[in-house]
């Protein structure tokens, strides 16, 4: 028979027993039950389906540098796709947009990482959002992908590259605590260059008829000019002439060819929008209208490298070149301020106006675009070959015809190249470019730099 002692203790064993075994079960990894796995090999967004849905994409990645989130916006507004975070720069983005919706669409749930929030910030997939979170590492890139009336289409955090498996990520949905494992194959680029036509000038090197390059500085405090040289470069059929040229010396054509590749292949790496009015009021003082530049555009365009000069003529600090394209549009680069600095500090302004930190060297670059109409021919004397059959011709009406014809084409001709440099005039006039030193400097050369002595081998 058991004594009263004997059964507490039994009891109290019993108990401790069943104590240990709760808090081993609560302590103890959960492993993830299998209905927990139904939705294995499918995408994680089923309800989109058709890509030309998306007309916004925003990525907001976490800078360590500021410790702030920094978002990039691809969007379209009433028809014209657009960069926010690059105030409006128009975007070229309907078709990778389309790709990147695409990829999206294909994304698939390959496994389960696991549910447990604290391994989020080692994966890399906490949300760069999260203002709640205490840790400044381990934040994810969040995708955001919207349709009609701002509906989410897709929404995600793409974490930290899965080590020994190219192309495979840690992938969160924002708000649950599951992490996946999934290959991502498309490309969500964030750079600036990427979303845009990067070709500014969009001249083929056939067209181009002739080359200006102004080599001068100015005085800023008096606003002197001095004008070093004056290189005219002229096409006449394959070949290239320039003006004041020794008898010694000739164009270098394969100099002449690269300079011409570099001039066409002009890119982007930045831009900032210029003051509202202020092209107008440019406008004006070309055309003789009167001087209505403000004392704050003035300013403006002295921060930017830009210079009136007493006549009113606006110049650069770096020179300037011009080109002239075979339809009579000629362009006119003015080389302005040098920018330091990397990044936004450079495509956007982050750091405005105009000198960022660190050891990238940029130019402001102006850029104009006018339509000088070429003579006009002459007109036939009269059209009365048009009531005629050509086989009834006279050599009168033959060459009245030929007349027409070569007045008919220089019309045509007059009216594209008015529409094109109008269009030219309103893409460039919103806007100062940022070039790269690398760029500015194979472009901004001298006559030394473009000829060569005859007697080169």
């Amino acid at each position: 028979m058991t004594n009263p002692g004997e059964l507490r203790l039994t009891k109290s064993l019993a108990g401790a027993a069943l104590l240990l075994a709760l808090v081993a079960w609560a302590t103890a990894p959960r492993n993830i039950t299998p209905s927990a796995f139904r939705d294995i090999g499918e995408t994680f967004f089923p309800d989109f389906q058709d890509p030309n849905e998306a007309n916004t994409l925003e990525v907001i990645e976490f800078d360590d540098a500021t410790a702030a989130a920094r978002p990039f916006k691809v969007t379209n507004r009433n028809g014209l796709w657009t960069i926010p975070s690059h105030h409006d720069y128009p975007a070229d983005g309907e078709d990778r947009l389309a790709k990147t919706a695409a990829g999206v669409i294909g994304i698939v749930k390959e496994d389960i990482r696991g549910d447990n929030v604290a391994d989020h910030g080692s994966l890399g997939v906490i949300d760069p959002l999260d203002e709640t979170a205490t840790t400044l590492v381990g934040r994810g890139k969040r995708v955001t992908l919207r349709g009609e009336g701002e509906t989410v289409l897709a929404d995600f955090i793409v974490g930290n590259e899965i080590e020994n498996r190219t192309g495979y990520h840690f992938v969160r949905v924002p708000g649950q605590k599951r992490v996946y494992t999934a290959k991502l194959d498309v490309d969500i680029s964030t750079k600036f260059e990427d979303w845009i036509k990067q070709d500014l000038i969009e001249v083929e090197q056939s067209k181009i008829q002739s080359v200006t390059l102004r080599d001068y500085s100015i005085n800023e405090r008096t606003l002197m000019v001095d004008d070093r040289d004056t290189l005219e470069l002229a096409r006449e059929d394959s070949d290239w002439t320039a003006n004041r040229m020794p008898a010694s010396r000739e164009i270098d054509t394969t100099k002449m060819n690269t300079f011409l590749t570099d001039l066409t292949g002009l890119a982007i790496v930045g831009v900032r929008p210029k003051p509202e009015g202020l092209t107008e009021n440019l406008r004006q003082v070309a055309e003789g209208e009167g001087m209505p530049i403000t004392r704050a555009d003035v300013i403006e365009l002295q921060n930017r490298g830009y210079y009136f000069t007493r006549t009113g003529e606006l110049l650069s600090n770096e020179g300037e070149l011009q080109v002239r394209t075979d339809d009579g549009i000629v362009y006119t680069l003015r080389f302005g301020e040098v920018l330091y600095g990397t990044g936004e500090a450079i495509s956007a302004g982050a750091t405005d106006p105009g000198q960022g930190d660190g050891p990238g060297e940029n130019r402001y670059l102006f850029i104009t675009a006018e339509y000088e109409r070429p003579a006009e021919p002459p007109q036939p004397a009269n059209r009365d070959f048009e009531n005629k059959d050509p086989s009834d011709f006279s050599d009168a009406d033959r060459e009245n015809q030929r007349l027409a014809n070569e007045h008919a084409a220089w019309e045509r001709g007059v009216e594209e190249a008015t529409e094109r440099a109008a269009s030219l005039g309103s893409r460039f006039g919103r806007w100062y470019y940022v070039i790269s030193d690398e760029s500015f400097k194979k472009v901004r050369l001298s006559r030394d730099d473009l000829t060569k002595s005859k007697d080169s081998a």
